[in-house]
């Protein structure tokens, strides 16, 4: 038994933070109160720490099977833990696709062998995320998948849109969207406007992702199904999503730590560790997802981590992969940004990360409660640091935060009550 001692623990039944100490018997939190007494377990002093339900990822790639020279299941899984993650989605832009049995079997096998986080599985929409056929979801959802996405790619054929919605609308299960128009958006490196033009560079529109969310929100309400709008990045976007739920479509949504934090004048040196898809936008776009954070328009905030290899970031700019990782940097990087310039509230911030996310997918995790699974996450809101390479586990290192001094270090990661991270 594990039984932790002095911390300040948030419970998400009340959504306060009160000082507990937490008894752990094997894989569930056994009691929660003032002063336990233990004389078997094994007792960590928490004093001026905060124990937080271990955090919950809805989106993020593991590149495994077939791209593991960027990162794997294991080191992907070893990064999660020590960003305080215990429960992480993977996409299926894997190589082969997980848009069948036998693919999906292989990842949930991998990830049962690593043990170092829960490790939820994403199906494809579509064959090979080919956009033209309508994947095996059937079979999938029978062998555990939470949601489906082509994430990374998006469908174009909204009759197919329609059909995938219709065919999933059998299993309570979100489609998870990845919302961009190619006609608009091909060739795009950076935003379009003031950073493409400075840059000399093609540019991604904001209309490129409000196209394809207003069809995927319309196809919603017409199928009733649950539709997750994937990094949102544009003003307009938190708009269309706050008049769909003002009209009750089933519409959930999120956002990236990189695009709440980060605007498009982080590009302007060229640097590859600011690409991603969608890219970083103006600050009016910016400032309209942190407001459609605090009004919870946007339900969640997801990583998205997507590690590159050195090599492949360090091309130019125009045959760089987008992408950035995002597991060991969100939380403080979040945590620095927002709550300590008292922006946010702490406890908005820890329902994003947690409990929210949870529901999205119908797992039971994500709260600090008796009887639950002991998935802990122990962070030390005082101590500063500079986030740099070495600091990273994940086999990548692209990150548009190196460099940066981040408040709020992960001390422990608790997962199904065994540690598997310690500072």
């Amino acid at each position: 038994m594990i039984l932790l001692k002095n911390g300040l623990v948030y419970l998400s039944s009340k959504k306060k933070i009160e000082k507990l100490d937490i008894l752990i018997d094997g894989k569930i939190i056994k009691k929660i109160a003032s002063n336990i007494s233990n004389k078997s377990a094994k007792i960590y002093d928490c004093k001026g720490k905060h124990i937080f339900p271990g955090f919950v990822d809805l989106h993020c790639h593991l590149r495994d099977p077939g791209y593991t020279y960027k990162e794997d299941i294991v080191s992907g899984a070893e990064s999660a833990a020590k960003g305080g993650f215990t429960s992480i989605c993977c996409m299926p832009n894997t190589n082969p696709t997980i848009d069948n049995i036998s693919t999906l079997n292989y990842v949930i096998r991998k990830a049962r062998d690593v043990g170092k986080t829960k490790i939820f599985v994403i199906g494809a929409m579509s064959k090979g995320r080919e956009g033209k056929e309508i994947a095996d979801i059937g079979s999938m959802v029978n062998g555990g998948i939470v949601g489906i996405s082509d994430d990374g790619n998006c469908i174009q054929n909204a009759k197919l849109m329609l059909n995938v919605m219709r065919y999933s609308s059998n299993y309570e299960i979100p489609i998870i969207s990845h919302s961009e128009d190619y006609s608009l958006s091909k060739g795009g490196q950076v935003n379009y406007g003031y950073m493409s033009t400075k840059l000399g560079l093609p540019g991604i529109p904001t209309l490129a992702e409000e196209i394809m969310v207003s069809r995927d929100i319309m196809l919603a309400a017409l199928t009733g199904t649950h539709i997750h709008i994937a990094h949102a990045s544009t003003k307009r976007t938190v708009e269309l999503i706050r008049q769909a739920k003002k009209d009750k479509i089933n519409v959930t949504a999120e956002a990236t730590p990189h695009h709440l934090i980060l605007t498009e004048m982080a590009c302007e040196n060229f640097d590859t560790n600011t690409k991603m898809n969608p890219p970083l936008r103006a600050d009016a776009d910016r400032q309209a997802l942190f407001q459609g954070l605090l009004d919870d328009t946007i339900d969640i905030i997801a990583t998205d981590h997507a590690p590159h290899s050195d090599y492949e970031k360090e091309l130019e700019f125009m045959n760089s992969p987008f992408g950035v990782i995002g597991f060991e940097s969100a939380f403080p990087a979040l945590y620095t940004n927002f709550i300590r310039t008292k922006k946010m509230g702490l406890e908005k911030l820890i329902e994003k990360m947690t409990s929210q996310p949870a529901e999205i997918i119908d797992k039971d995790i994500g709260k600090i409660s008796e009887g639950k699974s002991a998935d802990l996450t122990i962070v030390d809101l005082e101590k500063s640091y500079i986030f740099t390479e070495k600091e990273i586990l994940s086999r990548a290192k692209n990150s548009p935060f190196l460099g940066k001094k981040f408040w709020a270090r992960i001390e422990m990661t608790i997962c199904d009550g065994k540690f598997t991270w310690k500072a």
